[in-house]
């Protein structure tokens, strides 16, 4: 910061030096020509007066302090007292085309005679013919050295400005830099208010993040060691019954397969918190593809099949063949957990639908159950992890509580929005509306 002060200082005063000087040097200059001009002028209107008077003899005796030149009405030269001979005719010269014109004429230029910039005055005299004098622009350069003092002055002044302000800026950035962030309440300027009130601001929502994460942590944490000792409780005991020789051998069987059911309970909710750990830490890089919905939901519907058949649950699919960009795994694992959800929540003999289409050309799909439904307090909790309506059915049904948790990532994952839309004894419909460009194919 403090460079970036002394850099803009050097160059503002760097700027305005050169601008002052311009000003100064073009104010002066332009002085100057106008008191030489009128200087000419005052010259001619004299030598006109004596010319009349006194002829030619009066123009040879004036010298060669400045070049006077006579000139009739064709443009001849009568008179030049530093060029005699080998002079042009001058009636196409700018100034004296403007002296027969207007009565006078003024100009600077460079002299084909002796190629020096010259300042020409040309007046038109009583007689019609033209008085020209003219004197060497050299002394008009002149104007640069009168102002060179005031050039140093001002140097001078940004020599002391520069160093000057470098102290003023490590005196400025030395308050900023000694603040303590922790503590902004009284910042060193006013003009850090804003800026300090929002640091404020967001060092509280970080604190407060912290603390919301912690807090699901550690739900999270007493969640799954809840979820994970249940299952393990009961093969520990079924095996410890066998162990002992307690179980009689025509119910071996029958504790064999409880304990597989226990066991395969635990798997799934091991495989579910290590997909969800996995979408938390954006662990995986998966290569995203051109997904068909359709062909997505009919493959769901093929896995499930035999569960939708044991609670006579009849399976729909609707709609078009919808393409979206995303990752099919993830897809098919989202699609699954919504449909597995609504069969598990429906009533013997209901159904399951599932529709795919666009709307405002946006794709969707939508699972939609004739189900138990939920109370509408709950609808804003089904997707939080282990978050379970009513955990007595859920457990009877086996679920791991993390279903909806993976929909959600794997909605955010793909930037789909989702909507949810129930009621007690009428069933549940959930959709996931897909952001960008849909390619609609109809069979």
């Amino acid at each position: 910061m403090i460079r970036m002060i002394f850099r803009n200082t050097i160059l503002v005063g760097a700027t305005v030096l050169v601008l002052c000087a311009a000003l100064f040097f073009g104010l002066d200059y332009t002085h100057t020509k106008e008191e030489a001009c009128e200087a000419l002028r005052d010259e001619a209107v004299y030598a006109e007066q004596g010319l009349m008077l006194s002829g030619m003899d009066y123009l040879k005796a004036l010298g060669n302090i400045n070049r006077v030149t006579w000139i009739d009405q064709e443009g001849t030269v009568l008179f030049d007292n530093m060029f005699s001979n080998n002079v042009s005719n001058q009636k196409a010269v700018p100034e004296v085309k403007a002296a027969l014109n207007r009565g006078e004429g003024y100009v600077i230029r460079k002299s084909e005679s002796s190629g020096e910039n010259m300042m020409y005055y040309a007046l038109r005299c009583d007689d019609g013919t033209i008085l020209r004098l003219s004197r060497a622009i050299g002394p008009l350069r002149n104007a640069l050295k009168y102002i060179m003092p005031m050039i140093w002055v001002l140097v001078l002044a940004l020599m002391i400005s520069l160093i000057l302000a470098f102290r003023a800026a490590k005196q400025i950035v030395r308050p900023i830099n000694e603040m303590n962030l922790d503590n902004l309440d009284h910042p060193p300027y006013a003009e850090l208010a804003p800026l300090t009130q929002r640091i404020q601001e967001q060092n509280l929502t970080i604190r407060e993040e912290n603390l919301q994460q912690e807090k699901m942590r550690r739900e999270f944490s007493a969640n799954v060691s809840h979820e994970l000792k249940t299952p393990l409780t009961s093969i520990s005991g079924f095996a410890e019954l066998m162990a002992q020789g307690i179980v009689p051998q025509e119910k071996v069987p029958e504790f064999a397969a409880d304990m597989y059911r226990e066991s395969q309970r635990l798997i799934a909710l091991v495989d579910d918190i290590l997909r969800l750990s996995k979408l938390d830490e954006n662990a995986e890089e998966p290569e995203w593809e051109d997904v068909d919905l359709m062909e997505v939901s009919a493959d769901t519907m093929d896995s499930l099949r035999t569960a939708a058949d044991k609670r006579k649950v009849s399976l729909i699919l609707e709609g078009d063949h919808v393409h979206v960009k995303g990752v099919f795994r993830l897809l098919s694992e989202m699609v699954y957990n919504l449909c597995d959800n609504a069969i598990k929540y429906n009533r013997d003999g209901g159904s399951v639908t599932i529709r795919v289409g666009t709307q405002d050309e946006v794709p969707y799909l939508e699972v939609a159950d004739t189900g138990i439904g939920i109370a509408q307090e709950h609808i804003g909790r089904i997707f939080e992890r282990f978050y379970r309506v009513d955990k007595s059915h859920s457990k009877e049904l086996g679920g791991t509580g993390l279903g909806l948790s993976i929909v959600k990532h794997g909605a955010q994952f793909h930037g789909a929005q989702i909507s949810v839309e129930s009621e007690i004894d009428q069933g549940t419909t959930i959709r996931l509306t897909f952001s960008g460009n849909a390619e609609k194919s109809k069979e």
